[in-house]
């Protein structure tokens, strides 16, 4: 009897490539492919890559080299160990992998990966294969559906990618360049995965893109949806307690969506928008497509939908020709608005962008001094955020087992982890957490004792009834044979 074959799949960067990853695992299974969360037990190590940041591009090429040696091990056992890259960086240096990297046996672009099974079979013959043109086909009909039982080890979360590409043009940015233009999904091909998911026990869905908020998928008559109206349909699904997106552009957000925020009780009270900068004339060179007015607007207008509201943001600090003085602008925006939290990063240049070639690039040290005031700011922000919280009740759904034995940890509407004593029973249930204390990310609780558990009183998770607002429950660090690095941010923008 042959020994089944085994994928590991390691996965950098944004929650795109999560969802990518596992995709990537449902394509290869109906090939015979099972996962594992060990590298050096796989036949098949896929890394699927981020290329935000060249710090992130050059930890591929270091992860490639230890498996390579993995690959040399397996050889001299007589086993055969293929090496994958896929995604952001495989779709920008193609070629240039298998140049650099000889031990990788198979390049595949970010929209190429339902030719997996074809592409790995060529690659097990001795072929050297680079698969990165931009299919004409739509990737999503051919892949194949995740199994009920793969959704559920991958626990009551999950991310749906609704939306791809950009086409922004932000100076600083690849994605137009690796993922290409703009697509939308159609609606009902969205909402036959969520139920598929729902029915398998997800009960909170983020929904992804890269500039997610300008989705325009076709509805069931042909008439573009905007993702509002994709929202309150996926709201409709019976099962799903949970919705939020990201990432949005303020270009794109529209009345409708900001409307949503007010009158869907799905939709979670925490919106991620990035600005970049506080600065006009660094939005301009930028080419952000929106000032700093417009974008306190936006702001202005989603706490007047819903006043409960917590905003976070990403920032690039030192881009080129940024001055004190604009530093400064972004400062005050930051105090102006009031952050739940903010990724912040130093300006990283990006070959083929056109900011790379500006002239006047900021000092290292200057960047990293803004930087360190930056953070400093949102640091004491996110702290007060967090504090504010004691001695109140959120609704918290409880997701996996938490770090102390009858321990629980869940997410709060905020994207804060919780972490209460409860019976494991209770995972996927939606519960009342009082706040007792607060950790530096973390908050601790107890559940209100009222709460009877739906499997105890008879009420199968299926049917539980919808309650609450939600948030995005982070991805663990390994998930079933997927292994996820994440970079600090929410990268799926560019940002």
């Amino acid at each position: 009897m042959s020994r089944p074959r085994k994928v590991h799949i390691k996965s950098f960067g944004c929650q795109m490539n999560v969802y990518d990853s596992h995709r990537m695992a449902d394509t290869l299974a109906p090939a015979g492919y099972t996962e594992t969360a060990k590298a050096d037990d796989a036949d098949l190590v896929i890394l699927n890559t981020c290329h935000i940041r060249e710090k992130a591009a050059e930890k591929v090429y270091s992860e490639i080299g230890r498996i390579r040696v993995m690959k040399e091990e397996a050889a001299s056992d007589g086993r055969q160990l293929l090496i994958a890259v896929a995604g952001c960086v495989a779709q920008a240096e193609g070629q240039e992998i298998i140049r650099r990297a000889r031990g990788v046996d198979l390049v595949v672009g970010s929209q190429n990966y339902h030719h997996l099974p074809d592409l790995i079979a060529r690659a097990a013959g001795g072929e050297k294969v680079v698969d990165t043109e931009f299919p004409v086909e739509d990737k999503f009909e051919a892949l194949a559906a995740p199994a009920p039982a793969a959704i559920a080890k991958r626990g009551i979360t999950s991310f749906v990618t609704v939306q791809e590409g950009c086409d922004k043009f932000c100076t600083f940015c690849v994605v137009p360049y690796t993922r290409g233009a703009e697509v939308s999904r159609p609606a009902a091909q969205i909402v036959a995965e969520v139920e598929r998911l729902a029915e398998s026990g997800v009960r909170e869905l983020t929904l992804i893109g890269q500039n997610v908020n300008a989705y325009h998928g076709a509805g069931p008559d042909g008439a573009p949806w905007t993702l509002a109206t994709l929202l309150r349909r996926i709201a409709e699904v019976h099962g799903i307690l949970r919705l939020r997106y990201t990432t949005s552009h303020p270009h794109d957000m529209g009345d409708d969506l900001i409307a949503a925020h007010g009158d869907l009780p799905a939709l979670m009270p925490y919106v991620h928008l990035p600005v970049q900068s506080g600065s006009d004339r660094v939005l301009a060179m930028m080419n952000r497509k929106h000032t700093r007015r417009h974008y306190l607007e936006f702001i202005a207008r989603l706490r007047a939908a819903r006043s409960d509201l917590a905003l976070t943001s990403d920032f690039i600090v030192g881009f080129p020709g940024e001055t004190e003085a604009d530093f400064r602008d972004t400062m005050g925006l930051v105090e102006e608005v009031g952050f739940a939290g903010a990724y912040s990063f130093v300006y990283s240049s990006r070959p083929g962008t056109p900011a790379a070639d500006m002239k006047e690039q900021v000092p290292a040290e200057v960047k990293l001094e803004r930087l360190h005031r930056l953070q400093a700011l949102i640091t004491g922000q996110q702290r007060m955020f967090n504090e504010s919280f004691v001695g109140r009740t959120l609704d918290v759904l409880l997701e996996k087992p938490g770090t102390r034995p009858g321990q629980l940890a869940g997410r709060s509407p905020y994207l804060q982890t919780v972490h209460v004593m409860a019976s494991p029973a209770l995972i996927g249930s939606m519960v009342k957490v009082t706040v007792t204390e607060i950790g530096t990310n973390t908050l601790f609780g107890v559940m209100d004792p009222s709460f009877t558990s739906p499997l105890e009183s008879g009420i199968s998770a299926a049917a539980r009834p919808r309650a609450g607002r939600g948030e995005c429950i982070a991805p663990p660090q390994v998930a079933f044979g997927v292994t996820i690095h994440p970079l600090r941010g929410s990268d799926i923008q560019g940002a």
